[in-house]
């Protein structure tokens, strides 16, 4: 199973995303993260589904989404070179000595420390996913509070775009 990262365009309207998410789990087919937000065009939603399945699974993904209405373009961003990062929040327990590794585990990841109150640090990191999980099993697993992370956004390097 490879790891595929999808950019939908799709038109903006009540019920498109619904549609597509249904296609995925009527076929069995797993989503990993989705992030969907208009685009510069109000009209039209760029959706970004993470989802693992070899390149026949990607081949079906792809016609069955090309085949919905209000789906105006598909790209896998995998089959060519991409950049991918994920935002991610942590709120840790952060009292006497723990603060201060925390804080350098932070800065030895290039996050930010995003709020402080006496008891707890809030940290923002930002990259690919393997670097965000490498955080995580660097720090004390008891201390994180709170974890909220927005899934991967892709998009493609260079000339390739995914525009109408």
């Amino acid at each position: 199973m490879t790891k595929h990262i999808v950019g939908v365009l799709i038109e903006n309207e009540a019920g498109a995303l619904a549609r597509v998410v249904g296609l995925f789990a009527s076929r069995g087919y797993n989503i990993e993260s989705l992030i969907v937000a208009p685009t510069e065009d109000a009209s039209l939603s760029r959706m970004t589904i993470s989802t693992s399945g070899s390149d026949e699974v990607m081949e079906q993904i792809t016609k069955h989404l090309n085949r919905l209405i209000e789906v105006v373009k598909v790209v896998d961003l995998t089959d060519g070179a991409y950049i991918e990062r994920e935002l991610m929040m942590i709120k840790m327990r952060a009292v006497g000595k723990e603060r201060e590794e925390i804080k350098r585990t932070t800065d030895i990841f290039r996050g930010r420390v995003i709020d402080v109150t006496d008891k707890s640090y809030t940290v923002e990191m930002t990259g690919v996913q393997a670097k965000n999980d490498a955080f995580l099993n660097a720090i004390d697993r008891s201390a994180i509070l709170e974890t909220v992370r927005t899934g991967v956004s892709g998009i493609g390097r260079g000339e390739r775009l995914l525009r109408i």
